[in-house]
């Protein structure tokens, strides 16, 4: 029995649907997808404009997409292709690879395999989905020159293509990602893997390298790479990182991390000077010493500029405790820093790499070259003022308390750090000293349009009700002690460190004291009764009316000289002459006491204080309180010109005319603009 014509050609149709891709399929499975490999070649190197070249063999499977029964169906069932290429090399741009001065490798990128699996049903949709795209040891060559050419950059097609690209998951495994910057000066390798059945992190990786010529190393976790892709949720980041002399550890998140639009990190930093945070962040901080703080970075950035801030952060600075709040907002033409930090004790001895007034070994292990002489006392380390024109800033710091080892009186340091296009200004610079308070006021301009290669620095300062007694705490003499100082000093000065600018120092320096007391054995020692002094121990120190004290000094290319300095009571006097030379560190004064009265041996002979700041030396060999007030003078000097403040000797002379001295000792110190000589 014959079927019916309308049947066979149902059969037949229906046969030839089945047959073609039954046929496509074996043609497919058999074909040798190596012979396609030229053809490949060219045209990826085409679209991409660098050379792209499969080494190794080229394979095509049919594969199942493995899913828990529960999710299958029926598409589940049918095989997808899945494509493999073993042996894949990507060239770099012409332009680079042709420069033989960059002695570059021949890749920027290649694997030893490279594999995906095509879902069939999304090409109905003119859709090229992708579930996963797997690379086996892919290793990535990463290179920018100095002049701004890099080999990752590809061209953007103007026209776009009807074909949408739906790529789900990207796998690696022991990759290695190589950085060769000339920009931010980096030579790094980045070993990076896939990391598996992790619910927040996609990636972890392993750094080692330089940058600007330091060491950096470290590692971390990330986000999976395809949701960099997803602008609207956060990209976790998880990351501890030593670069060079400074240490960072952060955990947070990255919202559009491509274009690092937000950050919301709790962040660790801790080095060895503030000042090594510069080449990271750009901010111009100051040389401190091993720091570590801890707090929240928040920050947004936009087209038009971005505002970050480390908020409620802690720490430590050395000895000294640090806390506060510092905002950095990008803006033209400078970007601008703000905010305020406290302490609650400050240690003295942690305000030394400031200006330079650490030890050789400090400086080597905050990252500066070690140039202090062995026979100089004044720091001789430059400020580096090529960065105060990066930003500007205004940041208030507050010190409730401060301490040092022989506990100098001092308390409440308040100061505002006000850096304008070069020009740093301490506008207050205030503490509470001995009893009294020091209020001042510094300018110091780095831009170089005043002094070139060099700072045009000027100091007014005011020190008011300063205490005798409290100067030297640990002194039994001056317990009985009563009496206030008031002084004030104006300079000015132009160099690059402190050694530089106290040698040019031009100004006046004045001080006074009116209607105390002052210890009676203090004073006896430094008169060198040595028979009053036995006397004095005997029955007791008796407190000694101060009548004045009055001193008048004029500083001269850093030369401070005397023009008045005489302390009067009520027996004896002493009369101080000489000065010292702030540019060659040496010293060379007169005391000459002279007691009123009659004194069982009385020797009252001048008392000379010379030699160098590093060494002085007191020509005496009577009186040990004698050779304590030659090292108290020496200590101020080196510490000038705030320090010097205080009078450094404290005696009586022979009838003088405390009205006259106090008149000269109460006029306002005067002091030429920077760079000019002081009148006498």
């Amino acid at each position: 029995m014959s079927m019916p014509r309308r049947t066979k050609i149902a059969l037949a149709v229906g046969g030839t649907v089945i047959a073609i891709p039954a046929i496509a399929l074996i043609v497919l499975l058999n074909y040798d997808w190596n012979k396609a490999k030229p053809w490949l070649n060219q045209k990826t190197s085409e679209a991409i404009e660098r050379p792209f070249e499969i080494r190794g063999n080229l394979s095509l499977t049919w594969e199942k997409q493995p899913k828990p029964a529960q999710d299958r169906t029926w598409r589940d069932f049918i095989p997808w292709p899945h494509l493999v290429a073993q042996d894949v090399h990507i060239g770099n741009p012409a332009e680079l690879a042709s420069d033989t001065k960059l002695e570059m490798p021949a890749d920027m990128a290649s694997v030893k395999a490279f594999a995906f699996s095509l879902n069939p049903f999304g090409l109905l949709h003119h859709q090229i989905s992708i579930p996963e795209l797997r690379f086996d040891s892919p290793q990535v060559y990463l290179r920018r020159t100095d002049d701004g050419r890099n080999n990752w950059t590809f061209k953007k097609k103007e026209k776009k293509s009807p074909w949408e690209l739906d790529l789900q998951r990207i796998v690696f495994s022991e990759g290695e990602i190589k950085l060769v910057d000339a920009v931010q000066k980096i030579d790094a390798t980045a070993k990076v893997s896939t990391l598996d059945n992790d619910p927040k992190y996609g990636v972890q990786w392993k750094l080692a390298g330089t940058w600007h010529k330091a060491s950096i190393g470290g590692g971390g976790k990330t986000g999976a790479v395809l949701s960099l892709q997803d602008e609207d949720l956060p990209f976790p980041i998880l990351a501890d990182v030593k670069l060079g002399l400074v240490n960072v550890a952060a955990e947070g998140t990255l919202t559009k991390p491509i274009q690092l639009a937000a950050v919301d990190m709790q962040v660790k930093v801790s080095g060895a000077s503030m000042a090594r945070l510069y080449p990271i962040t750009n901010l111009v901080l100051p040389e401190t010493p091993p720091f570590s703080t801890s707090g929240h970075l928040v920050g947004t950035l936009a087209k038009e500029g971005g505002k970050w801030s480390y908020e409620n952060f802690t720490g430590r600075v050395g000895s000294s405790d640090i806390g506060g709040k510092l905002t950095y907002e990008i803006k033209e033409p400078r970007s601008h820093l703000t905010g305020a930090v406290r302490s609650k004790l400050l240690q003295f001895s942690d305000l030394g790499p400031l200006i330079g007034a650490d030890s050789n070994e400090s400086k080597e292990k905050r990252g500066v070259e070690a140039v202090q002489p062995a026979n100089k006392v004044l720091p001789v380390e430059t400020f580096k003022t090529e960065r105060w024109t990066a930003i500007d800033a205004d940041v208030s710091f507050k010190a409730d308390r401060i301490t040092r080892t022989k506990q100098l009186p001092i308390s409440n340091l308040y100061t505002e750090f006000h850096l304008n296009d070069g020009v740093l200004k301490l506008t207050p610079l205030n503490f509470d000293f001995a009893g009294g308070n020091l209020k001042s006021t510094v300018q110091l301009d780095g831009s170089g349009r005043k002094v070139k290669n060099a700072i045009a620095a000027q100091l007014d300062a005011t020190g008011r009700h300063i205490k005798l007694k409290e100067l030297f705490p640990n002194l039994p003499q001056m317990q009985a002690t009563v009496g206030e100082i008031n002084a004030e000093t104006k300079l000015t000065a132009t160099g690059n460190s402190v050694a530089t600018l106290l040698a040019s120092s031009n100004g006046e320096l004045k001080t006074l004291i009116n209607d105390g007391t002052i210890s009676k054995l203090l004073l006896e020692q430094m008169g060198l009764n040595v028979g009053n002094i036995i006397v004095t121990k005997l029955v007791g120190d008796k407190p000694v009316q101060l009548n004045c004290l009055a001193g008048d000094f004029v500083v001269t290319n850093g030369v401070a000289q005397t023009r008045l300095f005489v302390a009067d009571t009520t027996d004896a006097t002493v009369y101080v002459t000489g000065g010292l030379s702030l540019a060659n560190e040496r010293m060379d004064l007169t005391l000459k006491p002279e007691s009123k009265g009659l004194r069982i041996i009385s020797l009252r002979a001048p008392i000379y204080v010379r030699g160098t700041f590093k060494k002085p030396d007191v020509d005496v060999d009577k009186g040990v309180l004698a050779m304590r007030a030659g090292g108290a003078i020496a200590l101020a000097t080196l510490a000038a010109p705030v320090a010097a403040l205080a009078p450094l000797v404290s005696g009586g002379g022979g009838g003088a005319d405390c009205g006259k001295l106090l008149a000269v000792a109460s006029e306002k110190p005067k002091a030429p603009p920077p760079g000019k000589k002081m009148k006498k």
